[in-house]
């Protein structure tokens, strides 16, 4: 395994949390645009930078921080990187892209220009994951803040999985 990231301080977390889950990794501070492995991957994850209008339950003044002009930024950069990863992999292998955004251009829409980098949708099912039937619509994962309320509800959430052709 190895983590990338062009933030020390969110490298520093994860050294933390591979200490405290005793999981070992190579930690790489780069940036994901530029940097490549040594080898292709049998699977990248993709946790985008995103607006994390997910986390409006934890953090309700989201919406007040974020603007349209800051999601277009973003997903300007999320198609970069969803670019840039598909390079990494072997072909057949696996990517997963996710963001904690609710907002469709960084999600679906993002997941719809993955074809044009010569990935291939590998539905994911509800059943796979052990979730409620209308968190995956069309083979994607999407969680919504009011899913879930009964156990006082979860973030947004946005993911997909491809293959690579």
């Amino acid at each position: 395994v190895t983590a990338v990231d062009r933030s020390p301080a969110r490298l520093g977390r994860v050294r933390q949390n591979l200490a405290r889950l005793g999981l070992a990794a190579e930690i790489v501070a780069a940036d994901a645009l530029a940097w490549r492995p040594a080898a292709l991957a049998d699977a990248v994850l993709l946790d985008a930078p995103c607006s994390a209008t997910g986390t409006i339950r934890r953090h309700p003044d989201i919406p007040h921080l974020k603007s349209q002009a800051d999601v277009e930024k973003l997903a300007v950069l999320q198609s970069r990187l969803l670019e840039a990863a598909a390079t990494m992999l072997k072909p057949g292998g696996t990517l997963v892209y996710c963001t904690c955004s609710l907002q469709t251009e960084e999600g679906e829409a993002q997941a719809a220009l993955a074809l044009q980098f010569g990935l291939e949708p590998m539905p994911i099912s509800a059943g796979e994951l052990g979730l409620d039937d209308d968190m995956v619509r069309n083979g994607q994962l999407r969680t919504l803040p009011y899913h879930w309320a009964a156990q006082g509800g979860m973030d947004g959430f946005f993911a997909a999985r491809f293959r690579r052709a």
